[in-house]
């Protein structure tokens, strides 16, 4: 299949980072939707239940410090399934490095086989091997993509799991739309 005529999920996870005698735990998910090669608009986010008390690693990036009351009455992913399922389970899944997200992802639904995997980290390389970092911001900023992402989300920024799954998807998008890319298949994406 042409990766212009599949809908395609980018998310995006927030996590602990892993503390001594805990695991890192996402806290935070962003889903965003392209179709026929554009971001639609269409996206979801949560907040992840964290126990009170949980330690958050200092380095681990994100405004987790100020959510801790929301997100120890937040859904747990079990909860949250249900609503996640048709945006996860049987679409090509987008993502930046694309590591964490699977990885929290299979811990989450295990039962489940996810992808194919198509990671951003891996097109921006491919599409802007001259850039001196291919970190998503930096990636963002050379294709000047950064105004249109604040467009979309207005208020707020990098390591907000919305605001990267949203970068995540600009950037499949600004692929799709080279010359050339036309004919591209989700397979070709998926194995850069």
């Amino acid at each position: 299949m042409k990766a212009r005529h599949a809908t395609i999920t980018a998310l995006d996870f927030e996590t602990t980072g892993a503390v001594p005698g805990h695991p890192d735990e996402p806290w935070q998910i962003g889903l965003v939707e392209l179709t026929a090669g554009r971001v639609t608009g269409r996206y979801q986010e949560n907040y992840l239940r964290i126990a009170t008390g949980r330690p958050f690693n200092p380095y681990a990036p994100g405004c987790h410090a100020e959510l801790r009351d929301a997100l120890a009455t937040a859904p747990t992913p079990a909860e949250l399934w249900p609503t996640w399922q048709p945006w996860l389970a049987n679409r090509p899944l987008l993502a930046h490095n694309v590591s964490t997200e699977r990885k929290f992802l299979q811990q989450i639904a295990p039962l489940h086989t996810f992808g194919p995997w198509i990671d951003t980290l891996a097109l921006a390389r491919r599409v802007r091997p001259d850039l001196t970092s291919h970190a998503l911001a930096d990636v963002c900023n050379a294709l000047d993509l950064t105004p249109r992402l604040q467009e979309l989300c207005s208020g707020r920024d990098w390591h907000d799991a919305l605001y990267d799954a949203f970068a995540c998807a600009l950037i499949c998008e600004y692929c799709l739309a080279l010359p050339g890319w036309e004919q591209v298949s989700l397979a070709a994406l998926a194995s850069i």
